[in-house]
């Protein structure tokens, strides 16, 4: 008996204007979906490879990152997003950061989607943050009232959209940038949608001292804030940019990470604080441990939370926009994509 012709596979392409239609607003549901991929994670239902840095000899600034993973779970998906960083182009007026993802049917391999990313990578991002500051805050006894931004780019844009679309509010918000101009233009981004008192601080020490909550979201390569007095009043810190904080701070800190093998690499603060000491100590957990009760940071140290960034938050995410596209039928489908579909002609 002859067997039936399966179905020519499809193969969408989804623009950046709608996955910002899919996830705007809904950033309690995204974060939902971050928290389900960190359990998954966890609980060893994923496959997250090293991350690949393609660097440039004549642009040492400058790297495009391969993130290739798999989940399964209610995601069943594989996929891999292709995500560059070129500072320079903020000077020419583009953003930083552009991507695109790759979804893989998990039963042919066959790519059926390609998504344009750097939303879903600053939402995943955004809402990774959000997610660790709720946990961790619910430790030390409540949410921090004094929260600062250092670094004002889309990144900071996010997670200042994710924390307050999941219950989060302030009495005062700070802002410091590299840039006077971007920090000022951050602040008066926050002052359309903030009551509360938004001072811009001409020094990260300033900003430090006086927020309870920071969030690092900046293109920092090596650690620019060294000095461990600064975080005396035991903040929770959000160190989204990975790269700020010295050994010194990351020694005195209980340090909270999503993947203790990924952030050990890259030169990382974690990596930089491992190469020095010579062993992992003074990371206390995963975010996964958190989740689970396994990893307690009490008030007396500074709390860092230091995410690599997992690809399989990505697909877990662009897994979502799929389904909801393709369910009110919004998918814009490439026809004849696939065309060598017969082995033999």
């Amino acid at each position: 008996m002859n067997q039936p012709t399966p179905p020519a596979p499809s193969f969408s392409v989804i623009s950046g204007a709608q996955v910002a239609e899919v996830i705007s607003g809904n950033e309690e549901q995204v974060t939902r979906i971050i928290e389900a991929a960190y359990r998954l994670h966890g609980e060893g239902l994923t496959v997250n490879p090293d991350s690949y840095f393609l660097t440039f000899p004549d642009r040492p600034s400058s790297r495009i990152i391969a993130l290739p993973a798999s989940v399964k779970g209610d995601v069943d998906v594989h996929g891999i997003k292709w995500i560059s960083s070129f500072p320079e182009n903020v000077a020419a007026g583009l953003p930083r950061a552009s991507a695109v993802l790759i979804l893989n049917d998990v039963h042919t391999g066959y790519p059926f989607a390609c998504l344009e990313s750097s939303v879903i990578s600053a939402a995943r991002t955004a809402a990774s943050a959000a997610l660790a500051a709720a946990e961790l805050s619910k430790q030390r006894g409540g949410r921090p009232a004094r929260v600062g931004f250092i670094g004002t780019g889309l990144i900071a844009r996010f997670i200042h959209t994710y924390l307050a679309g999941t219950g989060w509010a302030w009495d005062e918000l700070g802002v410091h940038d590299l840039s006077a101009e971007h920090a000022k233009e951050f602040g008066r981004y926050l002052g359309r949608t903030e009551d509360g008192t938004i001072t811009i601080h001409e020094t990260a020490e300033e900003l430090i001292r006086s927020s309870d909550l920071i969030v690092f979201a900046t293109v920092a390569g090596q650690p620019h804030v060294t000095e461990p007095s600064w975080f005396a009043h035991n903040p929770l810190v959000l160190h989204i940019s990975l790269r700020d904080l010295s050994p010194e701070i990351v020694l005195v800190s209980h340090n909270i990470t999503d993947d203790v093998e990924h952030c050990m690499k890259a030169n990382t603060s974690l990596h930089l604080t491992e190469q020095l000491v010579g062993n992992r100590d003074f990371v206390t957990g995963t975010l996964f441990d958190v989740l689970e009760g396994r990893a307690a940071c009490p008030p007396d140290r500074p709390v860092v939370f230091s995410p690599f960034g997992l690809g399989v938050l990505d697909l877990a995410v662009a897994k979502y926009i799929h389904a909801r596209l393709a369910g009110d039928g919004a998918l814009h489908t490439v026809p004849d994509f696939f065309t060598e579909l017969k082995r033999y002609g």
